[in-house]
């Protein structure tokens, strides 16, 4: 849905956090693999069979909740059981820890599959260690991402290809199993994409939803879309993608609906800032003394909470988002004002 370029400038608003950045940029670097545990010093999850994992939706929600702002230095913790995760299905379209806030919510709510069932859900919860990936491993040489700072502007720029991972190969085919559960028709195509975020977010008065295409971009140079699936259900336990958790969509966008398990199984520090939401805070990966991830508990109604991460070069205490093991995996709602615009 991202094929021609977004380019919006936000005002940039003092958090007395940082000057001009460095410059990061990045060109591609050796493949990635199969998806290790999720939980545990090394993150990522560890990959099923073959692929599939059609569309599906259902919308609808109750209970509201604000997001806080106070900072936090402490978690809950603890691993999260990759074998019977909660599914999102119906968290959505209201701003509640644990829900996504989606702009959308209404949808078509086909929800068929290719005919194979999905055996890796059962009843509310998913069994992500069960669930097949799509087969393939397609090296992208012409991948670029580059992020600059300057003059209060955070400028990033993709075409949206992985650096430094691989994807599978797309469109489905026929002879891979997945094909029994997606017949994901679409291949993956470079973008052209440009972003301007402020360099030094700050918290909006009240949070706002997030729409169904891009809602931010990771550290491979991948975008990143909401937690829902074009029927409105949980994306990452119903579609079925290859093993860095990607695929296209219709234009060809590649994209993930939660942290990569690629990036994931390289962000075994504490603290890893790991993309940009579109409204310019970072996305961390953060994890306890054991290594877990953290958890819905440890975090506010838009997925994130403040605590001292390295920004731009410097340890600050900020607002930031987190990946979790749990629907809804990166951001819940924006707690800053996002880009606006879009594409003709």
């Amino acid at each position: 849905m991202r094929n021609v370029m977004l380019k919006v400038g936000l005002a940039a608003v003092a958090l007395t956090l940082v000057g001009c950045g460095p410059v990061v940029s990045a060109t591609n670097a050796p493949s990635g693999a199969a998806r290790p545990p999720l939980n545990g010093p090394n993150g990522g999850r560890p990959s099923g069979g073959p692929n599939g994992g059609p569309n599906g939706g259902n919308g609808g929600a109750s209970a509201t909740a604000t997001p806080g702002t106070s900072s936090s230095s402490t978690t809950t913790g603890g691993a999260v059981s990759l074998s019977a995760l909660p599914l999102g299905d119906g968290k959505i379209g209201t701003v509640a820890v644990g829900y996504v806030d989606s702009c959308q919510t209404s949808f078509s709510g086909r929800g068929g599959s290719a005919g194979g069932g999905t055996h890796w859900i059962h009843g509310s919860n998913w069994d992500s260690t069960t669930k097949p990936t799509v087969q393939g491993s397609v090296n992208w040489p012409q991948a670029s991402y580059h992020v600059s700072v300057s003059s209060g502007q955070r400028v990033i720029t993709t075409n949206d290809l992985p650096v430094g991972y691989t994807t599978g190969d797309f469109p489905i085919s026929p002879s891979d199993p997945a094909y029994a559960y997606d017949r994901n028709p679409n291949a993956i195509q470079a973008q052209s994409l440009t972003y301007t975020l402020p360099a030094n977010p700050t918290v909006a008065s009240a949070p706002s939803c997030v729409g169904m295409g891009p809602i931010g971009v990771l550290s491979d140079g991948v975008t990143l879309f909401n937690a829902l699936d074009a029927d409105g259900r949980d994306a990452a336990a119903h579609e079925v993608q290859d093993s860095c958790g990607g695929h296209p969509e219709k234009t060809g966008d590649y994209h993930y609906h939660e942290i990569s398990p690629c990036i994931l199984r390289t962000a075994t520090g504490a603290s890893t800032l790991v993309g940009y939401a579109l409204d310019g805070f970072g996305i961390y990966v953060e994890r306890d003394a054991q290594g877990n991830l953290l958890t819905d508990a440890d975090l506010d109604a838009c997925h994130g909470r403040t605590s001292v991460v390295t920004w731009d070069g410097k340890q600050v205490s900020m607002y930031h988002y987190d990946a979790t093991a749990e629907y809804p995996y990166t951001v819940g709602c924006y707690r800053g004002a996002p880009t606006q615009g879009g594409h003709p």
